[in-house]
């Protein structure tokens, strides 16, 4: 089977529902053992008990640096190797024009979407360099590329996880660890109620494909750069976008 994930572990953060949980089950569906990382335990449970493969559940508030490298150590006491980290935990922050936007909102962003992928990649980059090899796939955002008016810190956020990939990927480049990230453009989950339908249309008025993506579509794509077949492929970003960005 291309892509075949058989035998390896996959941390996926934020896996409970939405693109994340897309991508643990495409993940599982491929032989890997899935572990969804979530601050809700209980629902991270729920979808690992339907993924098979020994895939589970750890609880992790990725914005908390002490709450990821406990996580991380479960997993490696649990199951004694980690090959895949998939970053998708994140949120979009209130939508709202600067002079509206908190402090702590503006913060609350950041500390989720840029500082937990720090924190994940920094405590499983030393085990996947003592084995050589590892995949870390960091779900990114069109918005990082292209700025969304009244999405602030959001876009800010995702711009900065796109550079975080670049310059990890080259950082790791000769110790067998590929790292990519994936720019969705609009995806049709429950973080869209987070936005106003102004907002929405916004976004998706500017997909050449006239539709918002699915979940199973970008967990398509993180399927290969997870995979062993991702072997030349690292600090990259691609874009699942439906044509709104070609770049």
């Amino acid at each position: 089977m291309p892509f075949d994930l058989t035998g390896q572990t996959a941390i996926v953060t934020g896996g409970a529902a939405g693109i994340g949980e897309a991508i643990s089950k495409r993940l599982a569906g491929a032989g890997a053992s899935v572990v969804i990382a979530d601050l809700d335990l209980d629902a991270a449970t729920a979808t690992a008990a339907t993924l098979g493969n020994g895939s589970y559940a750890v609880r992790m508030d990725v914005s908390d640096s002490a709450s990821v490298n406990s996580a991380v150590a479960e997993v490696l006491a649990k199951s004694g190797r980690i090959h895949i980290a998939v970053n998708n935990a994140g949120i979009a922050g209130k939508a709202a024009p600067i002079q509206d936007q908190t402090d702590g909102e503006f913060a609350r962003v950041m500390a989720i979407n840029v500082q937990g992928v720090f924190y994940v990649c920094r405590a499983v980059v030393p085990h996947m360099k003592e084995n050589k090899y590892g995949r870390i796939v960091n779900i990114a955002s069109i918005a990082g590329k292209e700025g969304n008016p009244n999405m602030i810190a959001y876009s800010a956020s995702k711009a900065a996880v796109i550079g975080l990939t670049k310059s990890l990927g080259k950082e790791v480049a000769t110790d067998g660890i590929c790292v990519n990230a994936v720019s969705p453009a609009v995806v049709r989950t429950k973080i869209l109620e987070q936005l106003t339908p102004q907002q929405v249309s916004y976004m998706t008025d500017k997909i050449p494909m006239r539709r918002t993506g699915e979940p199973d579509e970008i967990a398509a794509v993180v399927q290969f750069l997870a995979s062993p077949d991702c072997s030349f492929v690292t600090a990259q970003c691609y874009d699942a976008s439906g044509g709104r960005a070609t770049y």
